[in-house]
């Protein structure tokens, strides 16, 4: 049996996704809404060219059992936030559950189609769980997600896959630490910078299949324009870079959707989600900033090219 609880309804998408698109945006949660993009995400993340995501697998995998001897003995409720497919979430869970915890599970995504896999493969290793669809930069929803815990309850907040640097990294590590209350613990990560590494992880077929989805989703192909990506580093964060990316149009587009007709000129673009990437002291200055968590465990892949941190609140 799954459990949804339902924050976030496809209306409030339909509606979200048609008033992005005729402002020329299309934010990051709407890359695992269509079925074809959902489709194209988990063939990217098994396939194995997406770098960046068996980095942070493999990193979990290695430190999954020395991270849950690190809590508390006792209950542990898994707060997974921007959760996709919780196949990360799952090592966690297992090494938990192997380490005697009294394990539950809350994985919270706005795609449907990914919570219904966290919620089915943390059933089949028999841990309950309840998925939030829900939309993590939400107030309301933050509210509803960060709901009073049980007595004497160990809470493990999730942040992976570089979904910080998705978001505003700086301003939502506040909203991180306001998330959570004493006794609670933050598990992030994110990637290094490394030139032209960090772009080669993305700027690949497998990867421009899967940042193209959502547009084909629409009747787009690549006849009608290209997919173009950029790196710029944020003049007010030295150190914190943004790995963009849009599609500018080769030809005036015309699009129909539910009832609306939306125009593009020729070279007019859509402005698509970016990711965060970071030097590694920028990294920690973020983490540490005006000291709001202390850290209690750090890993890092081999390469030194991505990290992980677990957080306490100060």
């Amino acid at each position: 049996m799954i459990s949804i609880e339902i924050l976030l309804t496809e209306q409030e998408m339909v509606q979200s996704f048609l008033a992005e698109l005729e402002a020329g945006r299309l934010p990051e949660h709407f890359f695992y809404w269509f079925p074809l993009s959902l489709q194209a995400w988990l063939d990217l993340c098994s396939d194995g060219a997406y770098r960046n995501y068996q980095r942070s697998y493999n990193l979990i995998a290695t430190n999954a059992a020395g991270l849950a001897n690190s809590l508390p003995p006792g209950q542990v409720e898994v707060v997974s936030l921007g959760a996709g497919q919780g196949d990360k979430d799952l090592l966690i869970l297992k090494a938990l559950a192997a380490a005697g915890y009294e394990v539950s599970y809350k994985p919270v995504d706005a795609s449907q189609g990914l919570l219904e896999i966290a919620c089915k493969t943390a059933a089949q290793a028999n841990i309950p769980s309840l998925g939030l669809k829900a939309n993590i930069t939400d107030s309301s929803h933050l509210q509803r997600i960060a709901a009073p815990k049980l007595a004497k309850q160990t809470r493990l907040f999730l942040l992976l896959g570089g979904t910080l640097g998705a978001l505003d990294p700086a301003n939502y590590i506040i909203t991180l630490h306001d998330l959570l209350t004493p006794g609670d613990y933050l598990l992030l990560d994110g990637e290094i910078y490394m030139e032209s590494q960090t772009i080669a992880g993305y700027d690949n077929p497998l990867n421009r299949q899967f940042a193209f989805a959502p547009l084909t989703s629409i009747g787009l192909t690549d006849d009608d324009g290209a997919l173009i990506f950029e790196m710029e580093e944020d003049a007010a964060l030295p150190g914190l870079y943004r790995l963009g990316k849009h599609f500018r149009a080769n030809h005036m587009l015309t699009i129909q959707l539910a009832g609306r007709t939306i125009a593009m000129q020729r070279d007019e673009k859509i402005t698509m989600s970016y990711s965060g990437k970071y030097s590694l002291a920028r990294f920690y200055d973020l983490l540490g900033h005006h000291g709001k968590f202390q850290i209690v465990g750090d890993y890092r892949s081999p390469d030194h090219s991505f990290v992980m941190t677990l957080l306490k609140p100060n």
